[in-house]
Parts: structure tokens; sequence; C-alpha cells
């Protein structure tokens, strides 16, 4: 007897394939895989117990736990969740439909005009270990962490960046926020990463874009006040020790 395997069905397996891959991924960019990986052992002895040795009083016990286990997952997960979402919906991921149906539409160049006045600023702050933390928003609104800092509104200016982190100003403690090519707000607080993974010799400016790059679709770039350092953040990925044409390359790549 032959099983019919057609194209639905590769499709189906590859889907589900994609799915897995975009979660293991995302679980261990965020430093809950062991979390994940527990789940996944749970699932696998429920499954043993109720399906294949049909033990009744723990497979009901397990069942009860497993019917308010979505509920739980939910809670664990929030951060994980909110950021498959915001990358399922994510204009890049329907890049190739808008061009399919609008070939007319390009790139509009003046939306990745702050990138050089943040480039020569990072690099000026670096010879002189002026620590800052900027935070470029993608898709996802900011605007909870805007609220904690001091609206600024103003041009992207390599000059206005610096005076905002130089050590005696009352802003220079806390991240900036630049969005739509404008520095929205300054002095503003931001979620902490709490990955194990993250090197020891990293302070609190580089676990706070850990943080919002992991909640978010954002770019964060980071000046080390102890070494100098420039480190930039997305996807709740560090890139550490980058060169000015290093971060301007990689804000270039992250703004498409």
């Amino acid at each position: 007897m032959f099983v019919h395997f057609g194209i639905k069905d590769a499709l189906d397996i590859l889907l589900v394939g994609l799915l897995l891959y975009n979660i293991y991924k995302m679980m261990k960019d965020s430093g809950t895989i062991n979390i994940f990986a527990g789940v996944m052992a749970f699932i696998g002895v429920w499954v043993v117990v109720t399906r294949i040795l049909d033990m009744r009083l723990l497979g009901a016990i397990m069942d009860k736990l497993v019917s308010v286990g979505v509920l739980i997952l939910v809670i664990l997960f929030q951060d994980e969740i909110r950021r498959f979402l915001v990358e399922l919906g994510s204009h890049k991921r329907w890049r190739f439909f808008f061009r399919l149906f609008l070939p007319d539409k390009e790139k509009n160049t003046d939306q990745q005009s702050y990138i050089m006045p943040l480039v020569y600023a990072c690099m000026n702050m670096s010879k002189t270990k002026t620590g800052a933390l900027i935070v470029i928003q993608k898709d996802m609104a900011l605007t909870a962490y805007e609220q904690t800092g001091d609206i600024i509104n103003a041009d992207v200016n390599s000059r206005l960046i610096e005076n905002i982190f130089f050590k005696n100003s009352p802003l220079h403690d806390g991240a900036m926020i630049i969005a739509d090519n404008r520095i929205v707000a300054a002095a503003c607080i931001l979620p902490v990463s709490h990955n194990n993974d993250i090197p020891k010799s990293l302070g609190l400016r580089h676990r706070s874009a850990l943080g919002i790059t992991q909640e978010s679709d954002a770019t964060a770039v980071i000046v080390s006040e102890e070494t100098g350092n420039i480190s930039a953040a997305r996807n709740g990925k560090l890139h550490l020790r980058l060169s000015g044409k290093d971060l301007e390359h990689f804000l270039s790549e992250t703004a498409e």
C-alpha cells in the first residue's frame, strides 16, 4: 500500500520545519532555550505516558497540567511571542510582494540620512571614551520607552549626539532613541537582558542594548565608557568592536 505524498505535504513539512527553526532561534537568542527544552521534554513524557504506556492516573494529572500549559507558556514566553509577531508583520517579510505589485516604489535614501551623523558621533565618542547608548526604531514603536526619558524631537546631528552624552550633561545617563530620522528622546530607561551568556566584562549599556533588541525590532549602538569600543545589537545579538566602516555597513543593512 503506497502513501500518497504530494506538493501540499512537502509544503506542510517545510512550513512546520521553518516554524520550529524560528522558535528555536528566538529562544536561543533570548536565553530561554533551557525553558523551551524543558517544555519539549515534558510534552515528550506526556505523549509516552498517555499514548504509549496508557498510564491513566499519571496521564490524567499530566492532562490537567497540559490544559493550563498554554496559559503558562504565554506568560513565560510573552516577550518572544511579541517579537515573533512583530517579525511576522514586518514589512521586510513582505517586501517581495510589494516589489512584485509596486515595482516603481524605490527605497527612500532619506530614511537613512541619520546614519553618517550617528557614525561620526560614535567615532568621536570612542576616541574620548564617552559612554553612549543609542536605539534606532524600526517598525515597532518605542513610545513606552520614549516616555521614560526627556523628549528632544530634533534632527540627527553629530554635535548634538555628542553633547547629549557628554559626561556633565543632564541627559547623558540613559538611552537616546532615534525614529524617523529624528532624535525623539534621551535619558530613556530600557529593559535589561538577563541572558547569562553575556560576558561579565560588558556593563549595563550592553545588557540594555540586548534587552531592547530582544523585545523589539530596533537596533542599538553602544560606545563603551571603559574601553571606547563601539558595539551594536540587533535581534538580541551583540556585534562587538566595530570600526566606523563596520558600523556604517551594519546600520545600512539593518535599515533596509
